[in-house]
């Protein structure tokens, strides 16, 4: 996979003096930022977890530092990095890297691990924008991305799941294509009330 930056031309500037972002593969140079945008998207900071916080962050941070490590053949881990506008000299303009916006990762998964020849899928995980640059293309173009690059490895589906009570990632997933193809079904579901997996499914053309 080629580690260049993946350009995105069509992406509108919502926020004052940035010019847009741009897609690259993730380098260990951003686990802390990377770690920051996980933790603050998919754990609360209200209550217990406050305190138990640091050590999510933590865990995160060594998990995904042993995914990058991995040098897995499919796998890869993308990441948003605003683009800024200065003023320069002359009133020229030049384009500076801000911070990472936001990250998505896919690897190889099996549905059945016992099968054999086993029939693994590109399944994606892990999309999140940090909270002061949603709702500005960034999940979209991420997830692009990754179609392409599944495309690349030769693959015509791409799959991922969602909560079902995660209404904004439905509509964002569904808007970009995807559609469900089956409810996960767990006994904790029923006896503590959590909210369902959905399973969803896209076709990519090669």
């Amino acid at each position: 996979m080629n580690p260049s930056f993946f350009s995105s031309p069509s992406h509108q500037q919502q926020t004052r003096g940035l010019s847009g972002f741009s897609i690259r593969v993730a380098t260990s140079k951003d686990l802390t930022q990377l770690a920051d945008i996980l933790a603050v998207s998919f754990h609360s900071r209200q209550g217990f977890v406050e305190w138990v916080y640091p050590v999510l962050r933590l865990g995160i941070y060594e998990d995904l530092k042993n995914r990058l490590r991995s040098k897995a053949e499919h796998y890869i881990c993308l990441v948003a990095e605003l683009v800024t506008r200065e003023e320069g000299i002359q009133n020229y303009r030049s384009p500076r890297l801000g911070p990472v916006a936001g990250t998505i990762e896919m690897a190889m998964r099996a549905r059945f691990p016992w099968q054999t020849p086993s029939c693994d899928y590109p399944y994606l995980s892990n999309l999140a924008v940090h909270p002061e640059y949603r709702r500005q293309g960034i999940a979209q173009q991420l997830l692009s991305n990754c179609e392409e690059t599944a495309r690349e490895w030769g693959f015509s589906e791409i799959y991922l799941h969602v909560l079902e009570n995660n209404h904004a990632a439905r509509q964002l997933y569904y808007q970009a294509g995807y559609r469900l193809q089956q409810v996960d079904w767990h006994w904790t579901y029923w006896l503590f009330g959590q909210p369902r997996r959905l399973f969803l499914r896209k076709q990519i053309s090669l």
